[in-house]
């Protein structure tokens, strides 16, 4: 292992996105007890999808419960989410009370003592019922017994496709597609103003390698093999992107570059993709009143080449950030909003079909939402359950992710071979050479674990 610490590399791996300057100058004192006399204003930082949406308009309920707390939402992008939030807490900047971390942040964060441990609140609260928290979710947001994490909604991807435009066309979608069974379908079904097939295009390691690095596993690949060997420019990895590539010029989207998770649910709740790859928690805003396609689309597993499941895992989950000085306040909130109180909320008010997937077994066991979620709940925990984050490849791999390796420096490396392949849409760079670069990128960041 390389000398300097995984807290030195994280903070060094905040401070390129930024000036030196400015973030030392937001630095501030950590810890601290809260100080929560009389009124308290919390700051959460969360990215801008549906279910937090959905948090935001239904915070009111908190708010009246608790007239000594009120909570201010700052909506981010998935992209600025990373950015702004990695900086604050790695600069110890204290702007954010409550933030929203994915899974791939928080064992890193948590051994860097960056995130107060929830557990115990969250076992000393016997109204929160921590052991009905999904166990795949519940491992991947603990250290050493300690859970730094909560999880709001957690995740798998699935392939979504539009059963009439199937019907209409004569095509019959498997229950576990293979890609080439896919990208036949998509160049089938596209025409000028449907997309076959709509793939996150838009640079970024949350965004576009999400579903690539899936597809880079089932295809035999892998960014590094069990000895830290970066793997970028293999036979495996370049057919997967090229496949990828190749698919999306062929039958994608018009604008793939400017096309993550919020564009990709845009167009095809719209009916103007005919199939989607993406996560499981897209379902629900699918299925909801404001949809054109609600009742019309069907579920399957991830499509595959050489594994036999090819979903990620993922959860976005709310933590409290070691600076906070109003850690009990916050606490308060999170232990709410990520509770079965307000998965009833979301249900009696918004619809069963909005109710945040993927956190809690209860939720699997509520009648009204299966009810309202038949069409993909059932699917969701059967993949959850299935995928294999310690070993999703073909090969094995020394670290436990899925669609992330979980070591700092990935946030860099992948924002930047993505940031890379957005030449590739663009026909302006080639697959083979844009991995040449990114073997030498990665080949840094696999020497310091050896």
């Amino acid at each position: 292992m390389k000398s300097y610490s995984v807290k030195k590399r994280m903070l060094l791996s905040a401070v390129a996105f930024s000036s030196v300057g400015v973030l030392l100058a937001g630095c501030s004192g950590a810890g601290g007890a809260a100080t929560e006399d009389g009124p308290v204003s919390l700051t959460l930082a969360t990215v801008n999808n549906p279910q937090m949406k959905d948090m935001e308009e239904l915070k009111g309920a908190f708010e009246e419960a608790h007239p000594d707390i009120t909570v201010n939402f700052v909506s981010m992008e998935e992209n600025d989410l990373r950015d702004a939030v990695t900086k604050d807490v790695a600069t110890q900047g204290g702007q954010y009370d409550i933030v929203t971390v994915g899974s791939y942040e928080v064992p890193i964060w948590g051994q860097n003592d960056w995130l107060v441990d929830l557990g115990p609140l969250a076992e000393a609260d016997t109204a929160y019922n921590v052991d009905d928290l999904l166990p795949p979710v519940r491992e991947a947001l603990t250290v050493d017994d300690s859970l730094y994490a909560v999880p709001f909604y957690g995740e798998s991807s699935f392939l979504m496709y539009n059963q009439e435009m199937f019907a209409a066309a004569g095509l019959s979608m498997p229950t576990n597609p293979t890609w080439d069974e896919v990208a036949g379908f998509a160049r089938t079904l596209k025409t000028d103003d449907v997309a076959g097939i709509c793939l996150r295009g838009k640079p970024g390691w949350g965004e576009l390698f999400a579903p690539l690095t899936t597809v880079v596993q089932t295809f035999g690949g892998g960014w590094f093999d069990e000895d830290w060997n970066a793997t970028v420019n293999s036979p495996e990895f370049t057919e997967a992107v090229t496949f990828y590539t190749d698919l999306v010029k062929d039958a994608g989207e018009a604008d793939p570059v400017s096309t993550g998770f919020t564009e990709c649910l845009n167009l095809f709740s719209q009916g103007n993709a005919a199939m989607w790859y993406d996560a499981t928690s897209a379902a629900g805003p699918l299925e909801a009143d404001t949809s054109a396609v609600a009742g019309k689309v069907g579920y399957v597993h991830a499509p595959v080449k050489e594994t036999d499941e090819a979903g990620w895992l993922w959860a976005w989950n709310l933590a409290i950030p070691n600076t906070s000085t109003k850690q009990d306040a916050a606490w308060e909130f999170v232990s709410w909003a990520t509770s079965t109180e307000y998965i009833d909320l979301v249900g009696t008010t918004l619809g069963w079909e909005r109710v945040p997937p993927g956190s809690r077994t209860s939720t699997y066991e509520n009648p009204d939402y299966l009810e309202a979620a038949a069409a993909f709940a059932p699917i969701t925990k059967d993949i959850m359950l299935a995928v294999n984050p310690t070993q999703p490849g073909v090969n094995p791999q020394p670290w436990v992710g899925i669609q992330y390796v979980t070591v700092p420096e990935f946030q860099d490396l992948g924002n930047q071979v993505s940031q890379n392949i957005a030449d590739v849409f663009a026909g302006r760079d080639t697959v083979e050479n844009v991995l040449d670069k990114g073997q030498e990128l990665a080949t840094t960041v696999g020497d310091a674990q050896k």
